[in-house]
């Protein structure tokens, strides 16, 4: 038995933890043809995929444009973890995909979003993002980079709270650790935590999905706009229903991406 308590305080000390093997290689092998499909359709119309950088985007989507949507949701690790650091009612409030292609470079040292106030002033994490890359990481494809014991930090002089300025990259530089996840795992982290993506110098793609929960209250579920359908709602088992807060509609309208501050400031990466 995982001892979830374990997770939780490699998070609050670290910024992030994992999961080795989590899934079969078949089922990453499934979740990339998916992520494959939702990014051709994304590049397709205004607003469905989000520069991180060049060479890299951002794209959302709803679960049902993920086959493994349940699997991965009732996975006892992202239960347990989530239920660890965030509580009993914690909440499933967006998933998408990051996508650094050939000739994406280093993006600069940054959190996903603002500190909130209660991590601020109380040393209380109310989200998690759980990644799961779609390919075996190689040294050379530009592996997420992470300066694990920042999530803390504190940040008056972070450009939108998100981008620490430059004088500030030695701390994070000699904290640095590239992970190289392979298909099937799984990790779970702080979005707080300062990280990167690094410069992609091979021919392929490194295609991540994202999965983001929040404790209650947190609000992050306002930035997204995760729905399902009827018939996809009543197909989903009660553990995953049960931590799912978004809307249930006739008919999915594609996602459009709302990170603009972010997108402007990584394309000056």
């Amino acid at each position: 038995m995982t001892n979830f308590e374990a997770e939780r305080d490699a998070i609050y000390t670290d910024g992030i933890t994992a999961l080795k093997g989590a899934f079969t290689t078949e089922w990453a092998d499934r979740m990339r043809e998916d992520i494959n499909v939702a990014f051709a359709e994304a590049l397709e119309r205004p607003g469905g995929a989000v520069g991180r950088g060049p060479n890299r985007y951002y794209v959302e989507i709803h679960p049902e444009q993920l086959r493994g949507f349940a699997d991965l949701v009732t996975h006892p690790w992202v239960m347990g973890v989530s239920e660890a650091v965030l509580g009993p009612g914690y909440e499933i409030v967006e998933l998408g995909f990051d996508v650094p292609l050939a000739g994406a470079v280093n993006q600069p040292w940054h959190r996903d979003f603002p500190a909130p106030e209660i991590t601020r002033t109380e040393r209380v994490l109310n989200s998690l993002a759980f990644n799961l890359t779609a390919v075996d990481t190689a040294e050379d494809m530009g592996p997420f980079e992470i300066a694990p014991g920042t999530q803390f930090d504190h940040e008056p002089d972070f450009d939108h709270g998100m981008f620490p300025p430059k004088d500030r990259y030695p701390r994070y530089q000699e904290r640095a650790v590239r992970k190289f996840p392979q298909r099937g795992d799984i990790s779970a982290r702080s979005a707080l935590t300062i990280h990167r993506g690094t410069q992609n110098h091979s021919a392929n793609p490194r295609p991540v999905l994202v999965l983001g929960v929040d404790a209650p209250g947190a609000g992050n579920g306002d930035k997204h706009d995760l729905a399902v359908t009827h018939g996809y709602w009543e197909s989903l088992p009660a553990a995953a229903r049960d931590h799912l807060r978004c809307p249930v509609v006739d008919e999915l309208i594609p996602i459009t991406q709302k990170h603009t501050i972010e997108g402007l400031v990584m394309g000056e990466a």
